[in-house]
Protein backbone atom coordinates (compact mmCIF):
# COMPACT_ATOMS: atom_id res chain seq x y z
CA UNK A 1 0.00 0.00 0.00
CA UNK A 2 1.06 3.43 -0.67
CA UNK A 3 1.47 6.04 1.95
CA UNK A 4 -1.42 8.13 0.68
CA UNK A 5 -3.92 5.34 0.97
CA UNK A 6 -5.31 4.46 4.30
CA UNK A 7 -6.34 0.94 4.96
CA UNK A 8 -10.10 0.63 4.64
CA UNK A 9 -11.73 -0.78 7.63
CA UNK A 10 -15.24 -2.03 7.27
CA UNK A 11 -17.77 0.24 8.87
CA UNK A 12 -19.44 -1.34 11.86
CA UNK A 13 -22.95 -2.43 11.02
CA UNK A 14 -25.56 -1.44 13.51
CA UNK A 15 -27.98 -4.32 13.83
CA UNK A 16 -30.43 -2.11 15.64
CA UNK A 17 -32.66 0.19 13.66
CA UNK A 18 -31.62 3.79 14.32
CA UNK A 19 -35.29 4.80 14.61
CA UNK A 20 -36.95 2.80 17.44
CA UNK A 21 -40.41 4.13 16.55
CA UNK A 22 -40.32 2.62 13.06
CA UNK A 23 -38.98 -0.62 14.54
CA UNK A 24 -41.91 -0.80 16.97
CA UNK A 25 -44.31 0.00 14.14
CA UNK A 26 -42.89 -2.74 11.92
CA UNK A 27 -43.09 -5.23 14.81
CA UNK A 28 -46.71 -4.25 15.38
CA UNK A 29 -47.63 -4.62 11.72
CA UNK A 30 -45.90 -8.02 11.61
CA UNK A 31 -47.85 -9.22 14.66
CA UNK A 32 -51.13 -7.91 13.24
CA UNK A 33 -50.36 -9.63 9.95
CA UNK A 34 -49.81 -12.90 11.81
CA UNK A 35 -53.09 -12.49 13.69
CA UNK A 36 -55.07 -11.76 10.53
CA UNK A 37 -53.54 -14.77 8.76
CA UNK A 38 -54.35 -17.15 11.62
CA UNK A 39 -57.26 -19.58 11.36
CA UNK A 40 -58.56 -18.55 14.79
CA UNK A 41 -59.10 -15.00 13.57
CA UNK A 42 -60.94 -16.18 10.45
CA UNK A 43 -63.17 -18.53 12.45
CA UNK A 44 -63.88 -15.73 14.92
CA UNK A 45 -64.94 -13.39 12.11
CA UNK A 46 -67.28 -16.02 10.64
CA UNK A 47 -68.82 -16.87 14.03
CA UNK A 48 -69.27 -13.17 14.88
CA UNK A 49 -70.93 -12.48 11.54
CA UNK A 50 -73.31 -15.41 11.97
CA UNK A 51 -74.18 -14.33 15.52
CA UNK A 52 -74.88 -10.72 14.49
CA UNK A 53 -76.96 -11.94 11.54
CA UNK A 54 -79.00 -14.26 13.77
CA UNK A 55 -79.65 -11.53 16.34
CA UNK A 56 -80.65 -9.06 13.64
CA UNK A 57 -83.09 -11.55 12.10
CA UNK A 58 -84.52 -12.50 15.49
CA UNK A 59 -85.09 -8.92 16.69
CA UNK A 60 -85.99 -7.38 13.29
CA UNK A 61 -89.77 -7.42 13.95
CA UNK A 62 -89.20 -5.80 17.35
CA UNK A 63 -87.02 -3.04 15.88
CA UNK A 64 -89.56 -2.20 13.18
CA UNK A 65 -92.50 -2.37 15.62
CA UNK A 66 -90.77 -0.01 18.03
CA UNK A 67 -90.09 2.39 15.18
CA UNK A 68 -93.79 2.20 14.28
CA UNK A 69 -94.87 2.68 17.91
CA UNK A 70 -92.66 5.75 18.34
CA UNK A 71 -94.00 7.26 15.12
CA UNK A 72 -97.62 6.62 16.18
CA UNK A 73 -96.97 7.99 19.67
CA UNK A 74 -95.40 11.17 18.30
CA UNK A 75 -98.44 11.83 16.09
CA UNK A 76 -100.96 10.96 18.82
CA UNK A 77 -99.20 12.86 21.60
CA UNK A 78 -98.72 9.66 23.59
CA UNK A 79 -95.77 8.21 25.43
CA UNK A 80 -94.49 4.91 24.01
CA UNK A 81 -94.15 2.10 26.53
CA UNK A 82 -92.92 -1.18 25.02
CA UNK A 83 -93.38 -3.75 22.26
CA UNK A 84 -93.28 -7.52 22.34
CA UNK A 85 -90.27 -9.23 20.79
CA UNK A 86 -91.98 -11.26 18.04
CA UNK A 87 -95.18 -11.47 16.05
CA UNK A 88 -96.78 -14.49 17.70
CA UNK A 89 -99.76 -15.01 15.38
CA UNK A 90 -98.05 -14.23 12.03
CA UNK A 91 -100.36 -11.34 11.09
CA UNK A 92 -97.40 -8.99 10.48
CA UNK A 93 -98.25 -6.95 13.61
CA UNK A 94 -96.49 -6.93 16.97
CA UNK A 95 -98.35 -6.08 20.19
CA UNK A 96 -97.25 -2.78 21.72
CA UNK A 97 -98.57 -0.32 24.24
CA UNK A 98 -98.51 3.43 24.78
CA UNK A 99 -99.70 5.82 27.49
CA UNK A 100 -102.28 8.36 26.28
CA UNK A 101 -103.93 10.70 28.80
CA UNK A 102 -103.10 8.43 31.75
CA UNK A 103 -104.54 5.36 30.01
CA UNK A 104 -102.67 2.46 28.53
CA UNK A 105 -103.57 2.06 24.86
CA UNK A 106 -103.00 -1.42 23.40
CA UNK A 107 -101.54 -1.18 19.92
CA UNK A 108 -100.70 -3.49 17.08
CA UNK A 109 -97.71 -2.08 15.24
CA UNK A 110 -96.45 -3.18 11.84
CA UNK A 111 -93.49 -5.52 11.85
CA UNK A 112 -92.67 -5.03 8.18
CA UNK A 113 -90.54 -2.15 6.94
CA UNK A 114 -93.22 -1.57 4.29
CA UNK A 115 -95.91 -1.23 6.98
CA UNK A 116 -94.77 1.45 9.41
CA UNK A 117 -97.63 2.42 11.69
CA UNK A 118 -99.90 1.17 14.42
CA UNK A 119 -103.55 0.44 14.95
CA UNK A 120 -105.40 0.53 18.23
CA UNK A 121 -106.26 -2.97 19.40
CA UNK A 122 -109.70 -2.80 20.99
CA UNK A 123 -109.92 -6.56 21.28
CA UNK A 124 -113.10 -8.55 20.72
CA UNK A 125 -114.61 -7.62 24.11
CA UNK A 126 -113.89 -3.91 23.90
CA UNK A 127 -114.82 -3.21 20.30
CA UNK A 128 -117.65 -0.76 19.90
CA UNK A 129 -120.95 -2.33 18.96
CA UNK A 130 -122.35 -0.26 16.11
CA UNK A 131 -125.79 -1.91 16.27
CA UNK A 132 -126.46 -0.64 19.78
CA UNK A 133 -125.54 2.96 19.01
CA UNK A 134 -128.74 4.97 18.55
CA UNK A 135 -128.65 7.99 16.34
CA UNK A 136 -130.70 10.99 17.39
Amino acid sequence: MSENQEPKTPEPTNSENPNPASSAWSNLTEKLGEIVKSWQFKVGIVVSTLLVGFLLLFFWQHFVAELSMKAWSARAGAEPIECMIKDTNDDQYVSCSAMLKDQVVPLECGSSILNIGCRVNYGSAASPNTRQIKLK
